[in-house]
């Protein structure tokens, strides 16, 4: 494989560690309960079908799916009490609105009226109730752990109302609810067959699903019943897996696919074949996990030097072609916890990091394993040069993909390791993933208590609230200041799409399809 089609290999794959990141939701926060769609004007007719090259999932079940990747199919045939805007704001969608009692323990939730899921079942507050709950006790409910903090959940008997009981102050419910953690099943399909759901979802999504192939395609029809229905024009959507680099451009002007992610070394490409091309930002950060209990890096020294040897933007222009942005911190640019401060936190200094090590002990250089999967190759062979101007020799530990998350997530084996971040439905919760001792990618299991104490603050600051943004930058400089973790660049969603199709919303978090028309 040359270097272009590994780089391009790393860009698309979704089983290497650039997918791993995001194995259990997929996006973050912002303010409260504001209005609005969030729609793509498009003029055109209704109806037409949508073909779109994005990947497979794990399971249909948002409680048992496994893979962060699989929100963007599963948005498809579900909804939440909440969802997120094209900036990441929470807004209302099965929920008209949301309101908390004034110890901020407590969240309670309207419904939208007349609503039915995609089987003719209500979507009324016992519905919700029923969800929620089996979310938190289903066994091998893999969203539990993002609910810990919901101590009861109560439908009120206009069937319109539910409260969630909180065990503590928590204002970040209402973003936590707009992904995978708050989509709401049918109870009719799950008390009757619960392990049904992987491969027949019953939501009260945009769409439903009629046609399932694993790993091949999944065929959906639009759903009449869906709260915002008049947003939704595309009659019919087929998802198939994500093609090869090599081959994407080929499977849109041959018609199999209307839309397909790309990467960047394709975009010349695709516009020369008459296709539009949207980069679209999106929250997934590069980042290299580095674990503080084994050799070197038990030494705090030797973690700034390694940060402070990697070039950045030499990185970014490589990998995505120009697309990505550096980034030292977990949020993308204009995103609220971006703390601009820290745009340059550790700028690209090779002296700086031969003299950290030689302070460390390592002034004769090191030596260490760096692992990745075949999909990140090209960018821990990258980092491998970079690391060997200042004295690092390292060794790429290619692992295979189907092992990564057993290896790297669970064992905690490796000391230093190519990874990427896709962000979490709150920022506290993606804090914990990134940072809390019980964190994925946090392989050293070491938080500092102030940033515990700082993110207990941002848990008890309403959304809402002016020193909101403050409140969580503060807590973002504390985890890049104190934290191993050694973020690269942020990574854009690029989407080739046919004359035919409109422009799609530029969501930050999950790629959604509301007034996008197929002509």
């Amino acid at each position: 494989m040359n270097a272009q089609s590994r780089a391009d290999s790393t860009v698309l794959g979704r089983r290497g560690f650039l997918g791993l990141g995001a194995l259990a939701g997929s996006s973050l926060l912002l303010a409260a309960c504001g209005g609005g769609s969030g729609s793509v004007s498009s003029a055109g007719k209704d109806g037409g079908t949508l073909r779109w090259g994005w990947s497979t999932v794990t399971s249909w079940d948002p409680v048992t799916s496994s893979a962060g990747w699989d929100v963007h199919a599963l948005s498809l045939v579900y909804a939440g009490l909440t969802k997120l805007d094209e900036k990441g704001n929470p807004v209302p969608a099965l929920a008209e609105s949301w309101k908390y009692n004034g110890k901020g323990d407590q969240v309670t939730f309207v419904l939208r009226p007349g609503l039915t899921f995609s089987d003719g079942t209500p979507v009324n507050a016992t519905a919700v109730r029923k969800s929620i709950e089996r979310g938190l006790t289903f066994p091998g409910s893999l969203v539990a752990a993002q609910l810990a903090t919901v101590e009861a959940v109560a439908a009120d008997d206009d069937a319109r109302t539910v409260a969630l009981k909180l065990s503590s102050v928590d204002y970040q419910v209402p973003s936590l609810l707009a992904g995978k953690t708050g989509m709401i099943v049918s109870p009719a399909a799950f008390e009757k067959d619960a392990k049904g759901l992987a491969t027949r979802p019953v939501g009260a999504g945009p769409f439903r699903l009629t046609e399932y192939v694993p790993n091949q395609s999944a065929k959906l029809v639009r759903f009449p019943g869906y709260w915002d229905k008049a947003n939704i024009h595309i009659g019919n959507f087929e998802l198939y897996p994500l093609p090869e680099a090599a081959t994407a451009i080929a499977s849109l002007q041959s018609g199999r696919l209307d839309v397909a992610q790309i990467p960047g070394s394709q975009v010349s490409a695709a516009k020369a074949a008459g296709l539009d091309v949207q980069v679209i930002p999106s929250l997934v950060t590069t980042v290299l996990d580095v674990n503080v209990t084994k050799k070197p890096f038990d030494n705090p020294l030797v973690v700034e030097a390694f940060k402070h040897a990697l070039d950045r933007a030499a990185l970014a222009k490589a990998q995505t072609f120009g697309l990505g942005v550096v980034n030292y911190q977990p949020f993308p640019p204009g995103y609220v916890g971006h703390d601009p401060s820290l745009d340059n936190a550790f700028p690209y200094d090779p002296d700086k990091a031969k003299k950290l090590l030689a302070e460390a002990g390592y002034a004769n250089g090191l030596e260490l394993p760096l692992t990745a999967t075949g999909a990140s190759s090209a960018l821990a062979e990258q980092v491998q040069a970079q690391l060997a101007k200042v004295g690092v020799k390292v060794t790429i530990d290619t692992i295979p993909a189907s092992q990564a998350t057993q290896i790297v997530y669970i064992q905690h084996a490796k000391a230093f390791a190519v990874d990427g971040f896709a962000g979490r439905d709150s920022a506290v919760q993606a804090f914990q993933v990134l940072f809390g001792e019980q964190g994925l990618m946090n392989p050293g299991r070491r938080t500092p208590p102030e940033l515990n104490a700082a993110l207990q603050k941002v848990r008890q600051t309403p959304l809402e609230d002016p020193s909101y943004p403050t409140v969580l930058k503060a807590a973002t400089r504390i985890a890049v200041e104190r934290m191993p973790n050694i973020f690269l660049y942020t990574q854009p969603r690029v989407l080739a799409r046919k004359k035919n199709v409109s422009p799609l919303g530029s969501y930050l978090a999950v790629q959604r399809f509301d007034g996008v028309r197929v002509n």
